[in-house]
């Protein structure tokens, strides 16, 4: 029985996991039990476990993870101060004369928001409490309806900035460098945040336009389900209260991510500005008709602040400085006393409005749960290996019929099963650091693997009976929306996200090109 304790390991993680105690936790006892068991019956060697305080301090340390709590704040503060409520009643204003005009709305400003917060659970939500209620009283079909703001919440998942995407971009680079020092090449390459963001933007974009297409198709063979709102009930509209309304977000957006694909930033220096232009937006929304002199004039101080660093090198630590060098440090100074200004004083007015204080321990204990759970799946997986796990699960995919594209179809079924009732950080950082290293040996594209992946564990969120995401919705949801209609409201949805895998799987260069000419 002893060989066997791999596979034991892995179900009861399973088991423990339906049993709805804490995961991180979960995955970590299972783990100590299993080492226990392994010691007392000689299947494993304690010796392994000196590598895993390393393995912790190199998590807690790691660059790119700690852009997971800056972009958790810059979400959780546009949420919080309702600039997705304004998106979407001013683009249901422009969009709803049309048949289906306000689920069009409803995907776009889920695609708005996903770009802009990467949180599924608080994009669902919102949008349920927003979205939903307005979709009933106009006459949509109620399943209708649900699935589409469930799916459009999801989209969260594969538009960068996405938590997902972080992630896996760390744990498939990591892959990928197993995998090259497993076929004995000793100067390898990796994959970046950037790459991942890049690959994952068209495809994301494409399902986005693939929902559009079906709501459209649908509110024309039947006009019931998705009818045009009253222009009555629309009211009026300017192009000026649209552009105030859609350009900051998207301007925020194009600053996070046209810095990270640009080369300008890391990610974490990225979502740091994200964060920052977040509190400056959340700033002006709770403005309530106060001045907001201060507040552009630190918009307009950040951004040269930011052209000026671009521009030259201000260090009053050289030898040699020049008149020059100390005329640009003062400008640079009083610049910077401008925008601090502004950022306390858009902090001031959140902390008014009661917002500041659930904005911060919102991102505590999301930020705590993602790191928490990373660091136990490393317990995990440590000694999964040392049990032999991973060399187990290499010939399990090395033997399945059909060569490396069906060990590809059973790592995908696979993920799908699994996020029936694991979270994507789970499956992320359990699995595919083990299944990972197998399958890039056999020569897939990292890049390609991995947007393969992120629209998979999208899917499995929105498929019945246990996606997240539908019980998010569930719990936001109107009295009225029954679970079933849930249930079958997604479930065109989840066609469309077959499809657009589909797309993906036969034309890579969906994910590969935009990563290409990038990088």
């Amino acid at each position: 029985m002893t060989e066997f304790l791999d596979i034991f390991m892995f179900a009861g993680l399973c088991f423990a996991i339906l049993l709805g105690y804490p995961v991180a936790f979960t995955i970590a006892g299972v783990a100590v039990l299993f080492a226990i068991l392994g010691a007392m019956t000689g299947a494993f060697d304690t010796g392994l476990l000196g590598a895993l305080s390393q393995r912790i301090f190199g998590t807690m340390t790691n660059n790119v993870l700690i852009a997971i709590p800056l972009f958790v704040f810059m979400g959780l503060v546009l949420e919080r101060s309702r600039i997705a409520e304004d998106l979407l009643e001013e683009m249901g204003k422009l969009f709803g004369s049309l048949r289906g005009g306000l689920g069009i709305s409803v995907v776009l400003v889920g695609g708005l928001l996903a770009a802009s917060t990467g949180i599924v659970g608080a994009t669902v939500v919102t949008m349920a409490l927003i979205a939903l209620p307005t979709m009933l009283r106009n006459g949509y079909d109620p399943k209708l309806a649900a699935g589409t703001v469930c799916t459009a919440g999801t989209l969260g998942q594969i538009i960068p900035p996405s938590t997902l995407l972080i992630i896996l971009s760390e744990v498939m680079s990591n892959a990928y460098q197993q995998a090259q020092f497993a076929e004995g090449k000793f100067t390898v390459e990796t994959i970046s945040v950037g790459q991942t963001f890049a690959a994952a933007l068209v495809p994301g974009l494409m399902l986005v336009g693939v929902y559009i297409v079906y709501l459209l198709i649908r509110a024309y063979l039947q006009p019931s389900s998705a009818p045009a709102m009253d222009k009555r009930v629309l009211g009026e509209t300017s192009a000026r209260r649209i552009a105030s309304v859609l350009i900051p977000p998207v301007a925020l957006i194009i600053a996070v991510l046209g810095s990270i694909l640009g080369g300008v930033a890391t990610p974490t220096e990225a979502a740091a500005v994200g964060a920052v232009g977040a509190l400056l937006l959340a700033g002006f929304r709770l403005s309530n008709g106060k001045s907001n002199v201060l507040l552009g004039a630190s918009v307009v101080a950040l951004l040269a602040v930011i052209a000026l660093a671009g521009m030259t090198t201000i260090r009053l630590q050289r030898s040699e400085l020049t008149v020059t060098d100390y005329g640009l440090a003062g400008v640079a100074i009083v610049l910077l006393i401008i925008g601090i200004s502004g950022l306390l004083q858009s902090v001031m007015r959140m902390w008014r409005s009661q917002l500041l204080a659930p904005v911060m321990t919102n991102t505590l204990s999301i930020s705590a749960m993602i790191f928490a759970t990373i660091i136990g799946a490393s317990v995990f997986s440590l000694i999964f290996r040392g049990l032999g796990g991973d060399a187990r699960i290499e010939e399990l995919i090395s033997a399945m019929p059909g060569g490396e594209m069906g060990a590809l179809l059973f790592v995908m079924a696979l993920i799908f099963a699994l996020g029936f009732f694991m979270d994507f950080v789970e499956i992320s950082v359990i699995l595919l650091p083990i299944v990972g290293p197998t399958l890039l040996m056999m020569g897939f594209d990292p890049i390609w693997l991995s947007v393969m992946i992120a629209i998979n564990l999208q899917t499995s969120f929105l498929t019945p009976p246990f996606g997240f995401s539908l019980f998010y919705l569930r719990g936001a949801a109107p009295p009225e929306i029954t679970t079933g209609m849930i249930y079958k409201g997604v479930l065109p949805y989840i066609l469309l996200q077959i499809v657009g895998m589909g797309l993906v799987w036969f034309f890579p260069q969906i994910a590969t090109w935009l990563p290409s000419v990038l990088f």
